[in-house]
């Protein structure tokens, strides 16, 4: 295919249930000559390529025969973005968990049976078995359509077949007469007679606990476009625009290449740009992170959605819309989220192969015992439903949501907040650990490290002059002199004549005295002579300053190493990771801190690309990565990356883009974030092995008519206990 002719588009799939389903999508898309197509269940869109020999109604078309349907992405009226998503799923939930209760109850408990309650508990529990169970029968159909079975298949099954029978009961078996009951003495007394027992408590419980567990994988997989949404946000609303001198504000998508707009301290800049006028220093911790801003001025370069910090600017647009290097950040991270692999979930892995082989068992018991028996008798439809019900996927379904409801409940106790069960996946292979620098590894702040009073000048002295000067700043360099200098005890005295010099310092009279703070490069312009003794070494960054004009000493500003920084990375050793510091800070302050924290691995000055790229070789070289990251410019990364865990304390597009987030922003917790993904995945395994065990073992049998529908139902019940139990181990995770 030539790619010159070749176009892209996103389709919004919908109808998918699973990961299996995501993946016949894909085959069919890419069975198209000319058609390249990955299909993302998460997102559940269609990144498509395809040559003009075919059209988007094609594409459509070939979807919709799939059994799914396809659509072009709308675009939804910011009036309507505002109003809350209808939650059908949610509500189908409810209603049938509030029939499901009552049926239980009349069920289980003897003293509830009045006369006739089994035909109240019939009524009750068919809206749930037809209407409640909808999602799960409808996908079991659409996989039968193309010969697969998975989970939805099962969980249709049991479903039917227990209200199928509970419903020939009620009709022909003579469980509709009066004066029924239901209790353990009435089982013993009456557990050969498959047609006086009903089984509407296992058709309401099983439709209504995986209602549950399909509600909360549908809210977590809801998220996946957030972290999309969260950026976009980020940019400005709207612009000042100069037009023939005069100020108007605009909302920023009437901004064209060309356009001349104004940017005041504090102001988010509008779109990607150059400056005509003006100096400044602009907060570009979108794109790097790095809490250090950088000073700017006429012809230099800047991006959309970073901040003015300093003085006014009038900024040139260059770049509009999808072109900002904002929208190009965007971009990355829905396509680091489409490049992950779909995982296809552990129960729908042995559903494939277990469905057919109990469909098959249960319709062999039947001939078998009809053949046996010379005829259709009790005994082989009790032997054939006997099969299906002990099959019946409760312990299986809720093997994944009972393990994930306790372990992201135990992580929320311990700060740690897990997305999904597809998280899990990769935690027990990660083998690379990424950490971004600020605000990861260090505090994310400017602070005062250090003074170097000059000869005759005192310490107090020198603070208190340069605070006074850059107490009237709102440069973050100035705010670390000013904080350190209250740290230490020492008030700034009252300025006269404050003069800020945007990208250079400020200047002031601070009891009649000419003080000057900023560059050493300002400073000796002014003819000040400077003792390079305390100036930075290119790990921090060292403000002079001047009284009188003559040189009084070098103020050392940098960031800070959190805490317990130095305890994760030693104990991301211990579980046999290798980290690596990725930042987008210069190499010098970035070897500086890790060294500090004992890092030896190191990839500095990288900008949101190639954070991605970075991430993308380690995989190439055969490693499964973790990132830990806060910032907006690390919300690629983290969706690249098998697993991405995003500091509570960082950007929601950080949050939105990660698997894991870290709710205290404590580094030493994304080593239990590991450790605890890592059991709780072995948990959900453990549960399905023993759910498949329990199958095994008494399939064989109840096709051999030992074992009878009520006493399948038991069992069934009994795995299903197994199952939350195990899961309730989670809890005494530490």
């Amino acid at each position: 295919m030539d790619l010159r002719q070749a176009n892209v588009i996103e389709l919004e799939i919908g109808g998918m249930t699973c990961a299996t389903c995501a993946g016949r999508v894909e085959k069919k898309l890419n069975r198209v000559d000319g058609v390249t197509a990955t299909v993302n269940f998460a997102t559940e869109t269609a990144h498509v390529t395809y040559p003009e020999t075919v059209s988007v109604d094609d594409l459509i078309k070939v979807v919709a025969a799939t059994g799914y349907t396809a659509a072009l992405p709308q675009a939804v009226p910011a009036d309507e973005a505002a109003r809350p998503e209808p939650d059908p799923l949610g509500q189908r939930l409810l209603i049938s968990g509030l029939l499901t209760l009552p049926v239980v109850l009349l069920s289980m408990i003897p003293a509830l049976q009045f006369t006739n309650w089994q035909w109240l508990a019939f009524t009750l529990a068919s809206p749930v078995a037809v209407w409640g169970a909808w999602p799960f029968h409808r996908a079991a159909a659409l996989n039968a359509r193309h010969g697969a079975a998975t989970m939805d298949t099962l969980i249709s099954l049991g479903v039917l077949v227990s209200y199928g029978w509970s419903a020939w009961a009620l009709f022909f078996g003579g469980a509709g007469m009066p004066g029924m009951t239901m209790s353990l003495a009435w089982l013993a007394a009456r557990g050969d007679d498959p047609g006086m027992h009903l089984y509407l408590e296992v058709t309401t419980t099983l439709t209504t606990f995986l209602l549950a567990g399909r509600w909360f994988e549908h809210r977590a997989k809801r998220r996946a476009g957030s972290a999309l949404r969260a950026l976009l946000d980020l940019g400005a609303k709207d612009a000042v625009v100069l037009r023939n001198g005069v100020e108007q504000r605009v909302p920023v998508d009437r901004l064209a290449v060309g356009d001349l707009f104004v940017v005041r301290p504090g102001e988010k800049i509008a779109t990607d740009g150059v400056i005509v006028e003006g100096a400044s220093a602009v907060d570009t911790a979108l794109l790097t992170g790095e809490s250090m801003p950088v000073e700017v001025g006429v012809g230099d370069a800047v991006v959309g959605a970073t901040v003015n910090a300093g003085g006014r600017l009038v900024v040139r647009a260059t770049r509009i819309g999808a072109d900002t290097q904002l929208a190009q950040m965007a971009k990355l991270v829905t396509e680091a989220q489409s490049g992950k692999a779909p995982v296809q979930r552990l129960a729908d892995r042995i559903s494939s192969v277990f469905v057919p082989v109990v469909i098959a068992l249960s319709v062999g018991t039947f001939a078998f015992w009809t053949a046996y028996d010379g005829g259709v008798t009790s005994a082989a439809v009790t032997a054939a439903v006997a099969v299906l019900i002990v099959a019946c996927p409760c312990a299986l379904g809720l093997a994944t949501p009972t393990a994930l409801l306790v372990g992201t409940g135990r992580g929320a106790q311990l700060g740690i907040l897990i997305k999904g069960p597809e998280v899990l996946e990769s935690t027990r292979r990660v083998d690379t650990i990424v950490l971004d620098k600020t605000g990861t590894v260090t505090t994310g702040v400017m602070a005062l490290v250090g003074t170097h009073p000059a000869a005759g000048i005192e310490e107090q002295d020198l603070l208190r002059y340069a605070a006074a000067v850059e107490h009237a700043s709102e440069h973050p360099i100035a705010r670390a002199v000013v904080h350190g200098a209250a740290a230490r005890g020492i008030a700034p005295a009252a300025v006269r004549d404050f003069q800020s010099l945007p990208g250079l310092g400020a200047q002031g009279l601070v009891d009649g005295r000419k003080v000057l703070v900023g560059r050493a490069s300002m400073l000796a312009e002014q003819g000040v002579a400077l003792d390079p003794a305390g100036a930075a070494d290119g790990e921090r960054t060292a403000v002079a300053v001047a009284l009188d004009g003559e040189f009084a000493g070098w103020l050392v500003v940098a960031d800070t190493v959190k805490p317990g920084s130095v305890a994760a990375v030693a104990e991301f050793k211990r579980l046999g990771l290798r980290p690596v510091l990725l930042t987008g800070d210069a190499a010098g302050p970035a070897r500086a801190v890790a060294a500090e924290v004992g890092i030896d691995e190191v990839i500095a000055g990288v900008l949101p690309a190639g954070k991605v790229d970075a991430v993308r070789k380690l995989q190439e070289q055969g490693h499964t990565v973790a990132m830990v990251g806060d910032g907006v410019n690390d919300a690629a990364a983290l969706a690249a990356a098998d697993l991405g865990l995003a500091m509570g304390t960082g950007t929601d597009a950080a949050i939105e883009a990660a698997d894991l987030t870290l709710v205290r922003g404590d580094l030493t917790v994304a080593a239990d974030a590991i450790r605890l993904s890592r059991a709780t995945l072995r948990t959900i395994k453990g549960n399905l092995f023993w759910a498949f065990a329990y199958n095994v073992a008494a399939l064989p049998l109840a096709a051999a008519g030992l074992v009878t529908p009520v006493l399948a139902a038991a069992a069934m019940a009994l795995s299903s206990i197994f199952v939350v139990t195990n899961s309730l181990r989670l809890f005494r995770f530490r």
